[in-house]
């Protein structure tokens, strides 16, 4: 559907409406001037087809007998005085004396019908009358529909349309049509009554089934599927309002006019389906104008819709209460309100084309769909026209199709909207989250910098114990941040994955080494388990890799408040170039109950509010660590036990390296920093606070520093004789970083540039690279990161 409204919005709209008019009146011009050849009528109640052909149905129209409040048996030997009556008409149109007969009563009607000797099979189409009737041919009783009596207690009405067929060689018929009603507002037979041959005429009958069937379906599962698209949806008004009208007005075509439905479930009750009929109608005109009031409520008068709305309800209301006799009297007045919509609707529709509404080309061609089908419906309710079904059924389908494409075309433009809005705000959450991690950063920098200064600079033991807990608090505060960061990431799909050599070993022993403290500070065992069939590297990326081992090793320690907290890695399956390996995180922690495990791996959500409270965290770690193995084929898994401890496990597979995995390799996280005596950096860097902790830090390793406040400033003070390297800062007033680095390279300068910045490595990687800096680092920084990345472009040599 989506498709076919981009492809209809291309095209020439104008185009398309005409080919849709012009079929339209096409039709509608070759119904009505088709010249057809005269058809015989009954005259003195008897109708001669002697000379016919029967290529054609032939109405058994004309004069035919009546009697009133009579109920004439058909083999009678001598018939009462009758009058001439012209048929098919309502015997409450009828005048007896100064008045019209009343709708309550029974009568007889009769007719000769003179027929060639050499007709084919022939057949006879009766429609429903008002309300029940029983059908003799030559004395025999062949079709009746419900109960005739001549009182109402004896009576029972149905309608349905029969089909009769005649013996063969029937030369002439007596036809003896007795009707009877007591409970409609109209009384008599109001439809034709046609002959033919017996095959035209069940083909025309089957045909005219089949249409009514068919356009049900299409309006009944229409309805439905926009409904269901309401429901899933934005809830646009519109879409509920012409999916109910769908529904509602789908048995108006199946249980109205050929009653379909009477025929596939003839024990219907009248009374329920005479309800429905009426119910629908009311009810389907009072939805569509809800609709258009929905679809272009600056169009439609409010005041009128309301009107409208109104009316139709009030009429399927009293439908639901009052005996059919009275509500069937209702069908009258709400031809007016009919009437009004059939131009009112139109109108509207024009305005909203007028006005450029999106879809209104749609809703106007649509609109003229709509007025011939209503014209053609009233017109054969008055007996002026056949009903033109198949125009009828092209006009509706054609309606139902345009409809369809104006809320297509609605929830397109929507889903549109909404998209450029999410991806807007998508934007917006990006920018703001990579400006807070900055403005976060920076202070970061500060406490965590000054925190080890202090610490190096022999404080007493209570002050020990604070710049402890300070230090601690920081570090948390960072990786909270960094969470925060790594999950709008991965949401974002902008997660990348290294493809390097692993020594998991080494990576395994780090982890250990790292958490050592926080586990000996809680008096917990961290252990570390390795299989020795483990001989290889693998190929990964170690920085993932890393961060899920260390979120889960953080995660047990931090809900574990005695025994041991182990991390395993066991080899599963291996050969000459994959390894399988089980890495699994066992504690004896809190546990997690069996209904818990479902939601731990959300965002933001811990096993209870209240483990929050008491240990902390933003609940993203087991998120962001089961997205990232999910990203990597592989899952996060739990088994765990309330009061019992928790096993957290996943196994991976890994490309195998021919470099041996050395399980002796000594932990290499600390070391002394050499000093940097004779060395000269640059420091530019507008924030005073970052410009004091790196410069207590780099001079107290023997490092001279020269300060810029700005880009224009580094490059007057630059000089290549005397700096051996450059800190640079990214976000700078009047010339940033980037800009600042990139005259530097145009200049010629070819001393190290580092950036010094609080974004994230992923989001300046490569315009660091294209202003022509080497390497970076990330705020706030470890000492021992900083002095490894300076000395790492340095001529001095690294001491262990």
């Amino acid at each position: 559907m989506k498709g076919i409204v981009i492809y209809l919005h291309h095209m020439s709209l104008r185009k398309f409406a005409g080919i849709i008019l012009v079929l339209i009146c096409f039709c509608l011009t070759k119904v009505l001037v088709e010249q057809k050849p005269p058809i015989p009528l009954a005259v003195n109640a008897v109708i001669d087809l002697r000379q016919q052909s029967f290529d054609e149905e032939i109405p058994l129209n004309g004069q035919w007998l009546f009697y009133w409040k009579q109920l004439i048996e058909p083999n009678v030997n001598k018939l009462p005085a009758g009058r001439l009556v012209d048929f098919p008409s309502m015997w409450t149109d009828i005048t007896s004396g100064d008045h019209k007969l009343p709708a309550f009563g029974y009568a007889t009607y009769k007719l000769k019908v003179l027929l060639p000797t050499q007709a084919g099979p022939l057949s006879i189409a009766m429609p429903d009358t008002y309300s029940a009737y029983r059908l003799y041919i030559n004395g025999v009783l062949l079709a009746a529909n419900g109960t005739v009596g001549t009182t109402k207690k004896e009576f029972i009405p149905y309608w349905k349309e029969t089909i009769l067929d005649l013996p063969p060689g029937t030369g002439t018929i007596d036809m003896t049509l007795q009707i009877a009603n007591f409970v409609h507002q109209r009384g008599g037979i109001a439809e034709k009554i046609f002959i033919g041959q017996k095959e035209q005429v069940n083909l025309k009958r089957r045909s005219s089934d089949a249409i009514d069937l068919l356009l049900t379906g299409c309006l009944f599962m229409g309805g439905i599927f926009f409904l269901g698209l309401y429901l899933v949806g934005n809830k646009d008004r519109a879409i509920l309002f012409f999916a109910l009208f769908s529904i509602v007005y789908s048995y108006r075509i199946i249980g109205a006019d050929n009653y379909v439905l009477h025929k596939l479930l003839p024990d219907l009750s009248w009374y329920l389906t005479v309800r429905l009929e009426y119910i629908t109608l009311y009810l389907g005109i009072g939805l569509f104008g809800v609709f258009t009031r929905c679809l272009y409520p600056e169009e439609c008068h409010k005041n009128v819709a309301f009107t409208i709305c109104i009316l139709c309800f009030s009429f399927a209301g009293l439908t639901l209460f009052l005996p059919p006799y009275y509500f069937t009297q209702l069908l009258s007045p709400f031809i007016i309100v009919s009437i009004f919509c059939l131009f009112y609707v139109p109108y509207v529709y024009t305005v909203a084309y007028k006005h450029k509404r999106p879809g209104s080309i749609y809703t106007l061609i649509s609109a003229s769909a709509l007025m011939v089908t209503f014209s053609i419906s009233l017109l054969h309710y008055w007996n002026l026209i056949p009903p033109y079904q198949l125009l009828n059924f092209a006009c509706f389908i054609s309606f139902f199709f345009l409809q369809s494409l104006i809320l297509s075309h609605r929830v397109y433009f929507t889903l549109k909207k909404a998209r450029a809005e999410a991806e807007q705000g998508l934007k917006a959450k990006s920018e703001f989250l990579s400006t807070m991690s900055h403005e976060i950063r920076t202070p970061l920098n500060a406490v965590i910098g000054m925190s080890h200064l202090l610490l190096k600079n022999d404080p007493r033991e209570d002050q020990v114990e604070q710049l402890d807990v300070m230090l601690f608090s920081a570090n948390n505060l960072l990786n909270i941040v960094n969470d925060i960061l790594d999950f709008n990431k991965i949401e974002a799909g902008k997660i990348s994955f290294e493809h390097i050599e692993v020594d998991l070993v080494w990576i395994a022993k780090n982890i250990v080494a790292a958490m050592k403290i926080s586990a000996l500070e809680k008096n917990i065992d961290l252990r570390l388990k390795i299989d020795n069939t483990l001989k290889n590297r693998v190929f990964g990326d170690p920085t993932r890799v890393s961060q899920v081992i260390t979120n889960l090793v953080h995660n047990a320690i931090k809900f574990t408040r005695a025994g041991y907290v182990e991390l395993e890695i066991a080899v599963q399956d291996q050969n000459e170039t994959h390894i399988s390996l089980l890495i699994k995180i066992k504690d004896t922690g809190i546990g997690i109950t069996k209904e818990k495990q479902k939601i731990i791996f959300e965002r933001f959500t811990q096993a209870d509010s209240s483990t929050s409270r008491a240990f902390g965290g933003s609940g993203l770690g087991l998120a962001i660590s089961k997205r990232i193995l999910e990203l990597q084929g592989s899952s996060l898994l739990v088994k765990s036990e309330e009061g019992n401890g928790s096993e957290f496990y996943f196994v991976q597979t890994f490309k195998k390296s021919t470099i041996s995995a050395d399980q002796n390799r000594v932990n290499t996280l600390s070391f002394e920093p050499t000093m940097l005596t004779d060395f000269n950096i640059l420091l530019v860097e507008d924030n005073p606070i970052n410009v004091l902790v790196a410069r207590k830090h780099l001079e107290k390793w023997g490092a001279s520093i020269d300060i810029a406040c700005n880009g224009i400033e580094a490059l007057e003070m630059l000089d290549t004789n005397k700096h051996n390297l450059v800190l640079m800062d990214l976000h700078m007033p009047l010339m940033d970083g980037y800009e600042a680095s990139r005259k530097m390279r145009e200049n010629g300068v070819k001393l190290p540039i580092i950036a010094f910045t609080a974004n994230l490595p992923d989001d300046i990687k490569v315009r660091i690279k294209c202003a022509g800096m080497n390497d970076f680092i990330v705020k706030p920084f470890l000492p021992d990161d900083l002095y490894k990345k300076v000395l790492h472009f340095s001529s001095a040599p690294l001491k262990n």
